[in-house]
């Protein structure tokens, strides 16, 4: 497709436009700004080097903190396997490609071997070949053969049926089969495509339930390819390795078993992962052998903004300029520059949010040049997130601020620069969302735009976390009961459980069968395990609390979007501020059992703020460790928190304006923590008196929440946390760190793990701080359901070294017999010193 034409832009140009430097030919009463489908540099012929000079110019202190050049490296190409045919070969050199990568060959050789692989390699190294190359040679040479595509996103399956269908290639018939297919192409996709691609939750609600309209695609199926396999981790990655059991069951009853092909991002330990995935032996490739333009990566630190007095603790507080600020002005400076740029932000709001203020920077300085940039995110219509899609990769959009939508291998062949507004969670999806620049060949510009966070904060000032070490194990437990025996009754639903079966679905399977009997959801007889109900059971493989919740416009009754109805508490409850496309509208009301919002349009000078009260229990210790005057423990525990009130604050000032009630059902969670105790008489011995210790577990408890991210493949808000002077459950100060996902997602497992190393990177964080009496650098957290009050920083540093001096080095610590926890009689009052932090 040829590039669009130049998009001319009128009007008189001032020097600065307030945008931090000038936009290039200021003089000039007419600007032209060129976009490309496939850029020739970053921007108009400005190196990276070049452009963050230029970023970095608008600040009296420079904002960076550490820039790592990432080298170009040179391709190793290899011949063709000689069983694929002239007629695919010829396809894949219409589209520029005349020989395969070294490990695009090796993985695809091993697939077509027969041989369950995954490839693992860098972003933009041509995984798509490596699994298009054996499944396509396969639909060509045998004309009744099919395969089955998965990914996690839409996005991603839409982007992977262009390439496919532009291959265009006779009978493969390629197809998406997700939940925007209109009912009337459906049946045809049944009966004709021999190529489906489609999502785990599709396969999920769609596909296994009807199996039986399936039979004629799952009785061929010779391959099934999952992509980005890495993003199926903790509670969905759990549910989706028994879609997947599921999904062998199905074709096994059919005499079918297909090989299974999987992509991921650089990962640790991928055919391990992989093999947990699919519950196969998986062969790994991860030798990357694809050439690569080279990458300037910059740490960005937003400068301090001047000391404001803190309305809740009276002291003066340093706080630094918004992370998403920083990064709307970065945005609206690249685009001024003609650099395409692809901004990625940590929330939906905050997607919003910086599209917004981008657009209005651009509009001050040049009237129209708003219009280049956009929001991209989940909960869109289908027509919004297509025409976006389509407005990006024709160059009509020069920036673009999305979430993790974008994350994944989405072809943005032109894009420049990356701007990733705070730490994404882990090293794999810094890189992934780094490598989304620079994808045609040429030398690209990453920034990390640190928030005011205890990690983000510490990895700017060691950058040795990030570059040069090796990324993140992915982890899930297909084990959890939780998941397990949820995908059992699903599976039951769909063909009676066997002995067989139960040997498939692995390690407490038959545990989770009988306890499914007991509750009269199966029955057992002589040839296996019934469902016993009319209805499916209703299983939500992402663990986001419910089924959506619909956004609409109360006056003209128009759907704006969904939100997941484990977030519908905190951002569309009654009074909340929500925001869509930029615009901002009010929420008038919350009817959760119809899953429904009614909102109106209102632009207030406010933003909303949830808080939440949260109380846990101990259930019981799966392993102790005995360290004298402290104790770390891992064990199940029962949370139960609710939304009681929301703040509204000044968008100028942060000021409180107020505090409202709301009036929410309490959501009670059993899942899986880590904990730590400490004796009062150590505390004492370190200087902490007696009445400081809330303050100084609360503020222990904040930094060891925002660091477990250095150690499992989580964020922040993945994980919640509770300290309290007295818990009535081991009867002595201690903090509590939990997975916010019923059952555990293998985070606190994590952390118990490598706890030694955990609190120390903690320790440290705080210490190394330059604040007072603690910041959102170190030890304030921004989703605390107390306010952030009271915390102590110093004193934290006392908690952490009198549990560091006494806990062993990691893996040399005896597990002791769990504790009797007291009797329910026994068990006092929550004490009003507990603290809260809530995923």
């Amino acid at each position: 497709m040829p590039p669009p034409g130049p998009c001319r832009v009128t009007g008189e140009l001032p020097h600065t436009h307030g945008l931090g430097f000038p936009i290039p030919n200021t003089s000039a009463r007419v600007q032209d700004v060129t976009y490309a489908t496939v850029s020739a540099g970053t921007g108009p012929g400005r190196p990276p080097a070049e452009l963050l000079r230029r970023l970095r110019a608008r600040h009296t202190a420079d904002p960076v903190t550490h820039v790592e050049r990432v080298p170009a490296r040179a391709g190793e190409p290899a011949p063709w396997p000689a069983w694929a045919p002239e007629e695919l070969r010829a396809a894949f050199a219409r589209r520029g490609v005349v020989a395969p990568w070294r490990h695009q060959a090796e993985a695809a050789e091993l697939a077509y071997a027969g041989q369950h692989a995954v490839v693992a390699t860098g972003t933009a190294s041509g995984k798509s070949l490596a699994y298009q190359l054996p499944a396509l040679s396969t639909l060509l040479a045998d004309p009744r053969a099919t395969v089955l595509y998965l990914a996690p996103t839409k996005a991603l399956a839409a982007d992977q049926l262009r390439a496919v269908a532009g291959l265009e290639l006779d009978g493969v018939r390629p197809a998406c089969y997700d939940g925007d297919t209109p009912r009337a192409e459906r049946e045809w996709i049944r009966r004709h495509s021999r190529f489906v691609l489609t999502n785990p939750d599709m396969l999920h609600h769609g596909i296994l339930p009807g199996h039986a309209h399936w039979s004629g695609f799952l009785r061929r199926l010779a391959y099934v390819v999952i992509d980005e396999c890495h993003t199926y981790r903790g509670v969905f990655g759990s549910h989706v390795a028994h879609v997947l059991r599921r999904l062998r069951r199905q074709c096994a009853r059919f005499g079918r078993t297909p090989v299974f092909v999987l992509a991921s991002a650089t990962s640790g330990d991928p055919a391990t992962a992989a093999g947990r995935l699919t519950g196969l032996p998986v062969a790994a490739v991860t030798a990357d052998t694809s050439p690569r333009g080279g990458v300037t990566f910059a740490l960005w630190e937003p400068p301090l903004l001047p000391s404001s007095l803190d309305a809740v603790t009276d002291d003066l507080t340093q706080v630094r300029r918004s992370a998403l600020r920083e990064t709307a002005d970065l945005l609206a400076d690249s685009v001024a520059e003609g650099v395409r740029t692809l901004a990625f932000v940590r929330s939906r709001k905050g997607a919003e949010v910086v599209a917004a203020n981008a657009r209005r920077s651009l509009d001050e300085a040049v009237p129209g040049l708003g219009d280049r940039v956009a929001a991209y995110r989940a909960g869109y219509l289908r027509e919004e997130r297509r025409e976006l899609e389509r407005a990006l990769l024709h160059g009509d959009l020069l920036g673009l601020a999305s979430t993790n939508a974008l994350e994944l291998g989405v072809d943005l062949v032109g894009l420049d620069a990356v701007l990733i507004c705070g730490w994404p969670g882990t090293r794999a999806s810094l890189w992934q969302q780094a490598g989304r620049a620079g994808r045609s060949g040429d030398e690209a510009l990453a920034v990390l735009v640190a928030r005011d966070d205890p990690l983000d904060t510490y990895l700017v000032h060691h950058p040795e976390a990030l570059f040069g070490r090796p990324v993140e194990a992915t982890v899930l437990d297909p084990a959890n009961p939780y998941v397990l025996a949820p995908q059992l009754a699903c599976a039951a639903a769909e063909a009676p459980l066997t002995p067989a079966d139960l040997e498939l679905f692995g390690d407490g399977a038959k545990e989770a069968v009988d306890s499914l009997v007991e509750a009269g959801a199966l029955r057992q007889r002589p040839t296996g395990w019934y469902w016993r109900h009319r209805e499916r059971p209703e299983v939500d493989l992402r663990g986001e609390g419910g089924a959506p919740v619909c956004v609409v416009e109360a006056p003209t009754g128009r759907l704006l979007g969904t939100v997941d109805g484990g977030s519908s508490h905190f951002l569309i409850h009654p009074g909340a501020v929500y925001l869509h496309q930029g615009v901002s509208y009010v929420v008038d009301s919350l009817d959760l059992a119809d899953g429904c919002a009614l909102v109106h349009a209102e632009e207030p000078d406010w933003s909303t703020h949830a808080r939440d009260v949260t109380s846990l229990s101990v259930v019981s210790v799966r392993s102790y460790v005995d360290a004298g005057p402290v104790g770390l423990f891992l064990g199940e525990v029962d949370v139960t928190s609710q939304v009681v009130s929301y703040q509204r604050r000044r968008i100028a000032s942060g000021e409180v304006i107020d505090t409202r009630p709301l009036d929410l059902p309490a959501r009670e969670l059993r899942t899986v923590a880590v904990w730590f105790t400490v004796s009062p008489e150590s505390l004492a011995s370190a200087g902490v008196e007696a009445a400081d210790i809330p303050g100084a577990l609360h503020a222990a408890e904040h930094a060891a929440i925002g660091l477990l991210p250095l150690m499992a493949t989580c964020d922040r808000w993945d994980i919640g946390g509770l300290s309290t002077a007295v818990h009535p459950d081991t009867e002595a100060p201690t903090v509590f760190v939990y997975d916010g996902h019923p059952g555990g997602a293998g985070f606190a497992e994590r952390a118990y793990g490598t706890a030694a190393a955990w609190l120390r990177a903690t320790r440290d964080a705080i210490a190394e701080c330059g604040c007072e009496s603690g910041c959102p650098s170190c030890v304030q957290s921004p989703k605390c359901g107390n306010g952030n009050n009271p915390l102590g920083k110093s004193d934290a540093v006392k908690v952490l070294d009198v549990v560091l001096t006494n806990l062993p080095p990691d893996g040399d610590a005896p597990a002791g017999p769990a504790p009797a926890l007291p009797r329910q009689d026994e068990r006092v009052p929550d004490r009003a010193s507990a603290t809260t932090d809530t995923p």
